[in-house]
């Protein structure tokens, strides 16, 4: 039974999800500080959360066993995923469940500043009529500008469209000259974007490379006639900048959904000339709320569950749902990674993985990750997964490489890696028979073709008459059978890789060191081939 815990309020209707599944055991226990959710986090595999609760590296401090984080809602602002990612935990957000009502509370707040609706409201409701000093604009006609082409921007370029505006977009990470049909313009740069623009809207991820985004310099760029939007993140405007430009004329509007601290503690923004603000409405429908409840829950019952992940927001390019011909290509990589382990006792500094497959652009991140975990894991002290692993090599000064040429090597090779260290190198290629089964061509630039499966003894040894039937005596002497054994030789030297019955002891792997010739013993455990083969 997983257990989860649910830091923050959700909907009934994404609780009764839990409470009805066997699988799960769910606690609720909304309002808990940041010190009493560190205490208990590691009782549970799942955390559910919004944006009241602290998910801070000291929360993460002692993980136990949690694997999972799911955010209802967008951002994760309030969860250190460094930190995550370094205890291995998952982090999922709801990114598509308040994409309509964020986008029409921009349009909404874009319509307010363009009518004047608030400040005519306040003052019709203070016993005044003055139609003529609420003269307002319209819409049509308009150049919008959208800074993040993302499922929201595209959601309010989408109804500003149909608005009859004009709608231009810059975003970093979009290519193409145009989006939407060749509706939306992209443009190169901000600086280019400002100055063309009657509405600015932001919707770009909050954090440290887009705080500050519109500051003076960008506020000081447009018309004086511009109105701003941030329905986004805090701090992706300088609210002190923006309150400034409200105040000097530098702009003509501003309406404001998130802050930098929530609630406010600086009145400064709120009282600016023609602003209009709201605490943070974005998602605050019912529709939306229900649906960022009932999605988060389902992210991390799935996750837990069957190990599918959805919205990951900690790890990049990692594959999490496997099909019949992802999973060979894991187990592939995986046992590469086992293999060359025992191989690479006096440490590691550099791993070149080299992938002759069709899918190498879309796995090689994931494959990569799989492979680091059984190389890696026992000469290290922490926990590896999927999730951790490319972080913690990181940390330890390990340089990761990864070569993606196309289609298969001259020897029918789909994946090789080479391991270095401060003194050898070590490398192994592997391959797929036609039933799938791994096979190993090459270790160590010794030619193989042999199953990777099982306990297997590994000997490098002077290549000399009688070393195998000492290795055989030796072994028959101790009652270890041996159920195959492939031989290669290179130069002078020659290496054995011997599949045996049961793990020898540590004394027998001594006494094979001590056969003279013999060089190198290591000893191999592998997982039986599995089903899918």
């Amino acid at each position: 039974m997983y257990r989860i815990l649910v830091a923050d309020k959700l909907a009934p209707e994404g609780l009764a999800l839990l409470e009805q599944d066997d699988r799960f055991e769910v606690e609720v226990k909304a309002g808990i500080t940041p010190a009493e959710l560190a205490s208990i986090v590691g009782q549970y595999d799942g955390l559910l959360i919004r944006s009241g609760a602290k998910v801070t590296a000291e929360v993460l401090v002692n993980p136990g066993k949690l694997k999972a984080i799911a955010r209802a809602g967008v951002g994760v602002d309030n969860v250190d995923l460094p930190a995550a990612t370094r205890a291995g935990v998952l982090v999922m957000n709801t990114p598509d469940a308040n994409t309509i009502s964020t986008a029409e509370l921009t349009i909404g707040l874009m319509l307010t500043l363009a009518r004047n609706v608030l400040t005519a409201s306040t003052s019709l409701s203070a016993g005044k009529w003055e139609r003529s000093k609420f003269v307002g604009t319209q819409l049509a006609g308009k150049t919008l500008g959208i800074v993040g082409l993302g499922r929201v921007g595209k959601a309010v370029a989408k109804r500003a469209l149909a608005m009859d505006m004009k709608v231009v977009a810059y975003d970093p990470f979009f290519s193409g000259d145009t989006a939407l049909a060749g509706q939306v313009r992209v443009l190169g740069s901000l600086d280019e974007l400002l100055p063309q623009v009657d509405y600015l809207t932001l919707h770009t991820p909050g954090g440290a490379k887009t705080k500050g985004m519109i500051g003076p310099e960008q506020l000081a760029r447009m018309k004086p006639s511009a109105c701003v939007v941030n329905c986004a993140r805090g701090g992706i405007v300088d609210e002190a900048a923006l309150a400034q430009a409200l105040n000097d004329g530098t702009i003509a509007g501003a309406a404001v959904d998130v802050y930098t601290a929530e609630p406010p503690t600086d009145q400064t923004l709120l009282q600016a000339r023609n602003i209009v603000a709201t605490p943070h409405l974005g998602a605050s429908t019912k529709e939306a709320q229900l649906a960022v409840s009932v999605e988060a829950v389902r992210v991390v019952m799935n996750y837990l569950a069957t190990g599918e992940a959805a919205n990951v927001v900690n790890v990049a390019g990692v594959v999490t749902t496997m099909d019949e011909q992802t999973r060979p290509l894991v187990d592939l990589a995986r046992r590469a990674g086992a293999m060359l382990s025992p191989l690479c006792a006096g440490g590691i500094k550099q791993v070149i993985l080299t992938y002759h497959i069709d899918q190498a652009k879309e796995l090689a991140e994931t494959l990569s990750r799989f492979f680091l975990i059984d190389l890696l894991q026992p000469h290290l002290d922490e926990t590896l997964n999927l999730i951790n692993v490319m972080q913690l090599a990181t940390e330890r000064g390990l340089d990761v490489n990864q070569v993606k040429p196309s289609g298969l090597d001259s020897q029918g090779a789909i994946f090789s890696a080479s391991v270095c260290s401060p003194l050898e190198a070590h490398s192994i290629t592997m391959s797929q028979r036609n039933d799938g089964a791994p096979c190993v061509l090459k270790i160590d630039g010794y030619r193989m073709n042999m199953l990777p499966a099982g306990q297997m003894v590994l000997i490098l040894n002077d290549d000399t008459p009688g070393v195998i039937g000492a290795v055989g005596t030796t072994f028959g002497r101790n009652k270890v059978n041996i159920a195959d054994m492939t031989i290669s030789r290179q130069d002078d030297l020659a290496m054995m890789v011997i599949k045996v019955d049961a793990a020898p002891s540590q004394d027998v792997l001594k006494q094979l060191t001590q056969i003279e010739p013999v060089r190198k013993v290591f000893s191999i455990s592998l997982p039986e081939l599995p089903k899918f083969v």
